[in-house]
């Protein structure tokens, strides 16, 4: 892990692999690297007058620990002057944060260069492979797979690929150059996304389509196993069986402005403020208010398939789990069709039920997602229909499945997802719909959450002013050590993604339960260091919860308070009260979520940290 960039053309490589590198920092990394295929003057006859002396091509190496800015010191300090080339962001899995781990790898006395995501699982036994005379510098899986392919080269680079990959154990993607064929890239992927951006005699190579919005929105998408050889002109892919494989040309509807800042300090707080206009995205033209019912027609089953559904299952990892809480809560009650959720890593080592009768969603905002890939791969495997929840258009999630839907929030780069989360819990809303009036709900019904999920972009607005208010709370509680979330019914999952969001950026360890469990061992953690976050919305739990939080005032705790405009008796409980709009209780997730994202975010800045690329973390999980 984590990102790549390559690109072969007309233009002087360096600046674009930089910029790229730049685009993909939200993916999370701890240190980066640029190889260029630089032409240089003949150093064997440095007797020749410089106007004589033939020139070269020298694959140059830049490497730097630490953040872009670092490698873009190094950079200046050196000459890359060349067409074409590759670079590297690293998240480190295999050996430490060092130069010497950092990518790209050489091999080959630097003649081949390579760059690697993913992790090579037998590579200590590839090592025992390699010829006696080979001297590895780094503690990467990575450098042992040049230097394998280093080993299988005879003039044919994508053969010496091939042969390599064809020993390999575990997930690639890779992008490999070599001296002698100065404008070749070869680019090869298993498990790991790798996107292939077409331009005008040239081509972009990236993890994602992020780094060439700025350059073509023309793109194939390599899918695992396949192999490609790049030349500015020529773009040609094979299988590992040496076949000749057909691509489609997709075109991204993403543009290079949704991918910056737009005057935000950073992305995340631009992420947080796009909620209203990505919503209306998400469920524009998915829906017939007449009718009280959407229509998502990505999902690729008949009328009489959805009737024969008796289980659902969600899959997804982090963030997109707690969004598919939701929507067993939202499919149980609209459909009346039971629903587990899977956290994604577990899910095949468990052995699951699962028939013709059951749907399997894989959620993921990336659609790269290791551990969800491998458990839908699963479910299909034992005959379920497999549908996928997505943002990025052509990711592996969305070419695997037999149907779905994208969840259209743009491209989010900060690390911590926020639009997105909302955006598949609006997705998982619809699907709910969908199967509650072919199955048991009536018109009325249908119409009445419809409007009601009409009217939520509004609300966001509304919530997102209290951001000044709620920077006010973040500062009186930023301090803190630890805290609790609580939440009841649907808001249990509110509180999980609340806590995980205050944890993941701002550092500060925090938990979440349902309120209800409180008496259950959790009790012993109420002191007056431990502030509780509830939430407290006027629905059918309302004065459940607020026995729940007497019980916690009465241990001192501070209190934080989320609820509805006009409770007055919330006042009593709570030390902070933010109060936002009311709506059904099915949809307050989709405005519940929105103050905790703030809290977190605000609370994180006056801390001081990296909000869109938070410590050990990565936006885009591709290994196991």
């Amino acid at each position: 892990m984590c990102g790549i960039v390559g690109y072969i053309g007309k233009k002087q490589a360096a600046p674009i692999l930089f910029r790229g590198l730049r685009r993909l920092e939200y993916r999370g990394y701890d240190s980066a690297g640029v190889a260029v295929m630089s032409l240089e003057h003949d150093s064997t006859r440095a007797h020749e007058h410089e106007s004589t002396r033939e020139r070269e091509h020298v694959i140059k190496r830049v490497r730097a620990v630490g953040k872009i800015d670092e490698l873009g010191k190094s950079l200046d300090k050196v000459e890359l002057f060349g067409t074409v080339g590759i670079a590297h962001t690293r998240w480190a899995t295999h050996g430490g944060v060092t130069e010497e781990n950092t990518h790209p790898h050489i091999a080959m006395d630097g003649k081949l260069a390579l760059v690697h995501n993913g992790i090579i699982e037998n590579y200590r036994e590839l090592r025992e492979r390699l010829p006696a005379e080979v001297v590895l510098t780094s503690e990467t899986d990575s450098e042992v797979l040049a230097h394998l392919i280093a080993t299988y080269y005879e003039g044919d680079l994508r053969i010496a690929v091939e042969k390599a990959l064809a020993c390999v154990r575990g997930t690639y993607g890779i992008v490999v150059m070599h001296q002698d064929h100065p404008n070749l890239l070869v680019v090869a992927r298993m498990g790991s996304p790798l996107v292939v951006g077409m331009g005008e005699g040239e081509y972009y190579i990236a993890s994602d389509a992020t780094p060439m919005l700025a350059y073509t929105k023309k793109c194939i998408f390599l899918d695992d196993g396949e192999v490609a050889e790049i030349t500015p002109d020529s773009l040609d892919t094979y299988n590992l069986k040496d076949e000749s494989v057909i691509k489609c040309v997709e075109e991204i509807d993403w543009d290079e402005a949704q991918a910056q800042k737009a005057g935000y300090e950073n992305f995340m707080l631009k992420e947080i403020h796009d909620q209203p206009l990505v919503f209306q995205d998400a469920i524009r033209g998915r829906y017939n208010l007449s009718e009280g019912t959407s229509y998502l027609g990505g999902l690729n089953m008949t009328a009489e398939e959805m009737r024969r559904i008796n289980r659902i299952v969600f899959i997804a990892c982090g963030t997109a789990s707690y969004a598919t809480m939701i929507g067993k809560y939202a499919m149980e009650r609209l459909a009346g069709i039971p629903v587990e959720v899977d956290v994604a890593s577990e899910f095949r080592y468990r052995d699951p039920i699962i028939d013709e009768n059951t749907l399997v969603f894989a959620v993921s905002q990336s659609g790269e997602t290791a551990d969800t890939l491998a458990a839908l791969r699963e479910a299909k495997r034992k005959g379920a229909f497999v549908r996928g929840i997505v943002n990025s258009v052509g990711s592996t999630i969305a070419r695997e499945t037999e149907g779905g839907s994208y969840i259209h929030a743009g491209p989010e780069l900060a690390v911590a997802s926020t639009k997105a989360y909302t955006n598949m819990v609006a997705i998982m809303l619809l699907y709910a719909l969908q199967f509650g009036r072919l199955k048991r709900i009536t018109l009325a019904t249908g119409e009445r959450l419809l409007n009601a999920l009409d009217e939520i972009p509004e609300k966001m607005k509304q919530i997102l002013s209290l951001s000044d208010q709620i920077k006010e709370i973040a500062l009186k509680y930023k301090d803190y050590h630890d805290f609790l979330f609580l939440g009841r019914g649907i808001n249990f999952p509110v509180a999980l993604e609340g806590s995980h969001k205050l944890k993941e950026i701002s550092y500060i360890h925090s938990e979440a339960y349902p309120a209800g469990e409180m008496k259950h061992g959790v009790n012993a953690l109420l002191s007056p260091t431990c502030p509780v976050f509830a939430i407290m919305t006027k629905n059918q739990l309302y004065d459940k919860m607020c026995s729940n939080i007497e019980e916690v005032k009465a241990r001192k705790s501070p209190v934080i308070a989320l609820a509805n405009i006009g409770d007055e008796r919330v006042k009593e409980l709570a030390d902070d009260v933010i109060y936002i709009p009311k709506t059904m209780e099915l949809l307050e997730p989709l405005l519940n979520t929105l103050p905790l994202q703030l809290f977190a975010y605000h609370t994180a800045v006056a801390l001081g940290r990296d909000v869109d690329r938070p410590r050990n973390l990565a936006k885009s999980v591709t290994v196991e």
